[in-house]
C-alpha cells in the first residue's frame, strides 16, 4: 500500500449529483444532507477509484458497475459533459504531494474512453493524457495508466494506495445468508466478511476479537467472549459466549446475532485493519441510541491507534452529538436543480452558536433536511 498516504482534497465535475465542487478532505469526514442529497454518489467516487486500481478490476468495469458514463454523468450537466474526478493526496512522512485526475466520456457505441488523465508529483507531471501513443493507437483510451503495470511504475504507490480504499455498509441479512450478495472479495455488504476474520494471522486475528467482544459488552451485557470458529465442513463462523443459566454459559454463532450486533462487530473490525481509506455508509444504522452516540469515540479511538482516514455518512444526530467531533469535519450536502453543492457546517452560522452555547453540531442537522420537511406528516393522506 502507498505509505502514509492520505487524502486531502476531492474534485468532481458532472459526477452523479455534482455538477462541479472542490472540497478539502480531513483526516475524519462526517457527510450529512437529506435523502437523494449525494452523499452516498460522493463516496462513490472514491470507490470508482478504487475500482480502477484493484486487481480484477480496471476502467471498462468501473464504469459498467455504475451503468455506463451516460449513469454516471450528473443530470445537470450541460456543456462541459466530460465526466472528472481529481483528487489531492498528500505522502505525510516525506511531504511529497499527489495528484491525480481523470476525465471520461463514450464514443458513438457509448463505450467507455479515457478523455484526460495527469499524475503529478509534487507538480511534476508524471503523465498527461491522451499522449502521441494514445493518438497513434486510441484502444489504448479504453484503460487508465493506473491499472496498466507498465505505465503505473513511476506511480505505483499511488495505484496501491487507492487499490487499498474499502467501503463497508454490512447488510446483517446478506452475512446470515452470504449467497444472496453475490459473493467476492471485499464484497461491500460483508457477503466474504467471515472469510476475511478467518485470514487474518491467528495471533493478530485474537487479539482483535478480545478488544471487540470487550466493546460489545457495552450493547450486548451478556456477551462474555467472542472468537472464531469453524464447523464440519471447515466454514468460519463467529461465534459469542453469552451468560447463561448454564455454568458454562451459551455459544450463538452469527445467524443468532442480532443484526446491530453484526453490525458493530463490522465496523469495529474494519475499523482496526491497518488499510487504506475506510468508507462507512450510514454506520448507525440497527443500532440503539445509546450506542450510535459512543461509536464517534470508540472510531476516534481506533483511528488513533491504526491511523486510517475515514469517511461515514449519517442521518443520525446521535452520531454527532459527541462534542469532541470537531465541527471542522462534517460537510453538508445541500440537493438542488442545478446539482448539489456542499458546505462545511463550519460555515453554518447557527452551527457556530450552538457550539459556543455548549450545543453539539448534531443540533443543526435539521437545516440539513428536505425543505418541505413541514410536508411529511401529510404523506400517505388521502
Amino acid at each position: 500500500m502507498g505509505a502514509n498516504l492520505r487524502f486531502r482534497r476531492l474534485r468532481l465535475r458532472n459526477w452523479r449529483n455534482f455538477t462541479g465542487i472542490e472540497v478539502s478532505i480531513p483526516d475524519r469526514l462526517c457527510l450529512i444532507g437529506p435523502n437523494a442529497s449525494g452523499k452516498s454518489n460522493f463516496l462513490d467516487a472514491f470507490r470508482f477509484l478504487r475500482d480502477l486500481a484493484a486487481p480484477g478490476g480496471g476502467f471498462q468495469q468501473a464504469v459498467a458497475r455504475r451503468g455506463g458514463v451516460s449513469a454516471i454523468r450528473c443530470l445537470a450537466a450541460r456543456r462541459q459533459s466530460v465526466v472528472e474526478i481529481g483528487v489531492e493526496l498528500i505522502e505525510e512522512k516525506a511531504g511529497i504531494q499527489w495528484n491525480y485526475e481523470l476525465g471520461l466520456h463514450h464514443d458513438r457505441q457509448r463505450r467507455p474512453l479515457i478523455g484526460r488523465e495527469r499524475v503529478l508529483r509534487d507538480c511534476v507531471e508524471l503523465i498527461k493524457r491522451p499522449d502521441d501513443q494514445d493518438y497513434a493507437d486510441p484502444e489504448r483510451l479504453t484503460q487508465t495508466s493506473l491499472e496498466q503495470v507498465n505505465a503505473n511504475r513511476d506511480f505505483r504507490e499511488l495505484s496501491a494506495f487507492l487499490a487499498s480504499i474499502r467501503y463497508l455498509h454490512i447488510a446483517p441479512q446478506l452475512r446470515r445468508d452470504p449467497d444472496r450478495s453475490g459473493g467476492g472479495a471485499n464484497n461491500p455488504l460483508g457477503g466474504d466478511f467471515l472469510e476475511q476474520v478467518a485470514g487474518v494471522r491467528e495471533r493478530t486475528r485474537n487479539a482483535r476479537l478480545r478488544q471487540i467482544g470487550k466493546a460489545l459488552q457495552m450493547a450486548v451485557p451478556q456477551l462474555e467472549a467472542i472468537d472464531l470458529w469453524r464447523d464440519s465442513r471447515g466454514t468460519p463462523h463467529l461465534r459469542g459466549k453469552y451468560r447463561h443459566w448454564r455454568p458454562q454459559g451459551a455459544w450463538q454463532t452469527e445467524e443468532q446475532f442480532s443484526g446491530g450486533t453484526l453490525r458493530l462487530i463490522g465496523l469495529f473490525w474494519s475499523a482496526m485493519e491497518k488499510e487504506g481509506p475506510l468508507l462507512l455508509e450510514e454506520p448507525e444504522v440497527s443500532l440503539h441510541p445509546g450506542m450510535v452516540r459512543a461509536l464517534p469515540k470508540m472510531l476516534a479511538r481506533v483511528q488513533r491507534r491504526t491511523g486510517r482516514q475515514t469517511l461515514l455518512s449519517t442521518h443520525s444526530p446521535e452520531l454527532l452529538r459527541d462534542k469532541r467531533s470537531a465541527i471542522q469535519q462534517t460537510l453538508v450536502i445541500i440537493p438542488g436543480v442545478e446539482g448539489a453543492r456542499t458546505i462545511p457546517l463550519e460555515s453554518n452560522a447557527k452551527a457556530r452558536e450552538l457550539l459556543e452555547s455548549g450545543f453539539s453540531h448534531a443540533e443543526d442537522l435539521t437545516s440539513a433536511g428536505p425543505e418541505q420537511s413541514g410536508q411529511r406528516p401529510l404523506f400517505g393522506e388521502g
